[in-house]
């Protein structure tokens, strides 16, 4: 099969029959052979029998339905777990993604090389309250990722090879983040293509404000697991040690001038009256915390089930 298009929705049911219409014409007209996988994010209007009526009149339309709403992870989740195409296909079940730029995604995956090639809206239909965060946004995730000429990582029009989205988990909300996961797995030659966007025609957008918030807390925490999840002694211990000596040096220095001032028949007052003896303790806690919590860390990094699981391109 040349295709999957994996389609996420939640309360879509007005735009599924146009955007079904389309990418069997895109298709049709380019002699693709090709499947439609619907996953129904818990939806609570008719979009599940939408599909059904779809599927029931085209053997390639392929739906998959949560019982609830989990999120966007998720359901791209299962749709990567079912999609046969050599090329994948992901976009947004609203018709703000164009079908129509289906076929240079597939010739760049195909003819280029590409691993991922995801979609750049250069020019948006959004109002500035969202624009804007999107711009702070994609700023902060090309320089934390590394990948920097990727202008929009979190457009829903993407295109990945078949054995991508088979060795990245998508999980929690970190479909904003594939490309990153995809690096992280391996897979380097990542590229963008300049999409139409369209304006929305039905409905109401899904997502509110909170997004970005929840979209910065997940960058820092894949940033952590991608550089310290198979050795976390490296940033607790080094921390950990670092504070215990500077409040160890800081103690030292208190005690020190308390014997200096006794040598020298001077009265000072207690070593316990010092605020400064409390912080060189705290220091001194506070790092004996961290290096045990680098070490149990890595204890059980160590006896996890995917100590030694790593993506192997070709073997002989």
């Amino acid at each position: 099969m040349d295709i999957s298009v994996i389609i996420p929705l939640y309360n879509e049911a007005e735009s599924l029959p146009e955007l079904t219409a389309w990418i069997q014409r895109v298709m049709s007209e380019n002699r693709f052979s090709y499947e439609i996988i619907f996953i129904n994010d818990g939806s609570t209007d008719n979009s599940w029998e939408v599909i059904e009526e779809l599927g029931a009149k085209d053997s390639n339309i392929h739906g998959v339905k949560f019982r609830r709403n989990y999120g966007k992870s998720p359901a791209l989740y299962c749709g990567f777990e079912r999609a046969k195409g050599n090329v994948v296909i992901t976009m947004d079940a609203d018709l703000q993604d164009s079908p129509d730029e289906i076929p240079e995604l597939y010739r760049m995956i195909t003819k280029e090389g590409y691993d991922l090639v995801s979609g750049y809206k250069k020019k948006r239909y959004d109002p500035l309250s969202k624009t804007i965060p999107t711009k702070l946004f994609n700023a902060t995730a090309r320089k934390v990722s590394g990948i920097k000429n990727l202008h929009d990582f979190n457009c829903g029009l993407k295109a990945y090879r078949n054995e991508v989205v088979k060795n990245i988990e998508v999980y929690g909300d970190m479909h904003r983040y594939i490309p990153y996961l995809a690096k992280n797995a391996g897979y380097t030659k990542i590229g963008e293509h300049v999409v139409q966007h369209q304006a929305r025609k039905y409905g109401k957008s899904k997502f509110g404000i909170s997004r970005f918030f929840h979209g910065y807390l997940d960058l820092m925490s894949l940033w952590f697991l991608s550089k310290f999840s198979r050795r976390p002694m490296h940033i607790f211990g080094l921390w950990g040690s670092l504070m215990f000596f500077i409040g160890m040096v800081a103690a030292i220095i208190v005690g020190t001038t308390k014997l200096i001032a006794l040598a020298n028949g001077q009265h000072l007052r207690l070593v316990t009256d010092s605020p400064y003896f409390y912080i060189a303790l705290t220091m001194m806690i506070i790092g004996t915390q961290l290096f045990l919590t680098g070490f149990l860390a890595e204890l059980i990094s160590r006896t996890s089930q995917d100590r030694n699981k790593y993506n192997i391109s070709k073997e002989i």
